[in-house]
């Protein structure tokens, strides 16, 4: 005699499909404990052996405490299944403990310098870094576009945008460093900020700021106007 598995249920009743259907909010604690077991004993079926571990732990409370000696012990639950819900339910405790880690926030030109300073001042090579920035200036994420002598013609305004279009930036900082040391802006530095802001308008994604790092000093572009 085989297992009495999910797929031995009425269609409209399994748990899977009903979770397809309506959403995992929409199914019952035994439900979803089913669907992590995946299949029953010869003598119940998967619906029964879930509500029969819940009965023993009296509902979800004590179930997230449970030891593997403790599941196995249950009939029909073997050392696979034990891991599963285990598994299950440690994930749960980590999401539910979760706190994301607190955004930078860009207030000014120092805000964004500071941020990319000590890896960018001592670089070889000039590194072109754009910061995304949602609506609250928080950075939400970094990254680096091109490594080499600054150019217009390489520097494209597509590749910074592209990213800040799939990041659903609000705006944008971009930032590169001069590996002599001195931030003093280049005609090529201007020519690329001017592109970008133009750019930027174009989209709707504001470009904030150009920062040139030099060692341990910058110069903002916006400060000296040219934003």
């Amino acid at each position: 005699m085989q297992p009495i598995m999910i797929k031995d249920v009425p269609k409209e009743d399994r748990p899977r499909e009903r979770m397809l259907k309506f959403g995992s909010n929409h199914l019952s604690n035994q439900e979803l404990l089913a669907i992590l077991l995946g299949t029953g004993t010869k003598q119940e079926s998967v619906m029964a052996l879930s509500n029969r571990v819940l009965m023993h732990f009296e509902g979800l409370n004590l179930l997230r405490d449970a030891t593997i000696e403790e599941l196995t012990a249950i009939k029909g639950i073997g050392n696979a299944k034990g891991v599963l819900v285990l598994s299950a339910i440690e994930l749960g405790k980590r999401m539910n403990e979760y706190k994301p880690e607190e955004r930078y926030v860009i207030r000014s030109p120092e805000d964004g310098a500071d941020y990319v300073m000590e890896e960018m001042r001592s670089l070889n090579q000039e590194h072109f870094v754009t910061l995304f920035l949602n609506t609250k200036n928080q950075i939400i994420h970094r990254q680096t576009i091109f490594i080499g002598s600054l150019n217009a013609s390489i520097v494209h305004p597509r590749e910074v945008f592209r990213e800040a279009v799939k990041r659903s930036a609000a705006s944008i900082i971009v930032a590169h460093n001069h590996p002599s040391g001195d931030p003093t802006p280049s005609q090529e530095d201007i020519h690329v900020t001017r592109r970008l802001v133009e750019s930027g308008k174009m989209i709707g994604i504001e470009l904030l700021d150009h920062l040139i790092i030099g060692n341990r000093k910058f110069v903002s572009l916006k400060e000296k106007g040219y934003l």
